[in-house]
């Protein structure tokens, strides 16, 4: 059941802080709901010390709703049907672009993993792995032809995905100090979702930080900040 607690203030503002400090939340973590706004005062109540009233709801976790997602399982048959798929593109595709190009194709029940070695390829990752990224899902539809679920696939070029977590874990590390030396929150540039889970995922054990994403996608963003005490 959805936890939920009246909260109060001078200002709306003050009223949601005062909330999120009852519940030990982030802002993002609730539904708001104003239940007295200092704006709408009486005659009557303008000598009365202002108050504002809101009701803070705690979301569900989002981990409730992934598992209401069923996991897609490939049969044998489909593993083989998707890698093959796969690998006609590639030596289609690969040979045209570069001779030199060696690429490994993994399967299992969850879906294809995917490694192509070749110096010269830079440009199928692109700014930041979005070229890499895109190309991911192209091979995903492509493996996905005859088959009647979306198969999953990961793709990495030259090792960039390992060599990417290496400097975004570092970062995390860097700006954590950061944050608790000024006491000031620092956001993130916008990221894929996959980059923004390596940041929280280093994060979550520090016990002076915390962090949270912001915005909408494709310009989502995390932020780091001191923890609630």
């Amino acid at each position: 059941m959805d936890k939920v607690i009246i909260s109060e203030g001078k200002t709306t503002n003050e009223a949601i802080e005062n909330g999120l400090k009852k519940l030990n939340v982030s802002k993002n973590m609730v539904d708001i709901k104003v239940l007295e706004n200092e704006e709408k005062r009486s005659f009557f109540s303008i000598l009365a010390p202002r108050v504002v009233k809101v009701q803070l709801t705690v979301k569900e976790k989002t981990e409730n709703t992934k598992k209401l997602k069923k996991d897609i399982i490939l049969s044998v048959e489909e593993q083989e049907k998707a890698k093959k798929n796969v690998s006609e593109f590639l030596d289609s595709f690969l040979d045209k672009v570069s001779k030199d190009t060696v690429y490994k194709i993994e399967n299992d029940e969850n879906g294809l993993s995917i490694s192509i070695e070749n110096k010269d390829l830079g440009f199928l990752i692109g700014y930041r792995g979005e070229t890499l990224y895109a190309f991911q899902n192209i091979l995903s539809s492509i493996a996905s032809k005859g088959i009647e679920n979306r198969v999953r696939v990961i793709l990495d070029i030259e090792g960039y995905k390992q060599k990417r977590q290496k400097s975004l874990e570092d970062l995390a590390e860097k700006l954590a100090k950061t944050v608790i030396k000024t006491r000031k929150s620092v956001t993130l540039e916008p990221m894929q979702a996959y980059e923004r889970k390596i940041i929280h995922n280093k994060l979550q054990e520090n016990d002076r930080v915390e962090t949270r994403s912001i915005g909408e996608e494709p310009r989502r963003k995390v932020v780091i900040e001191l923890k609630r005490k």
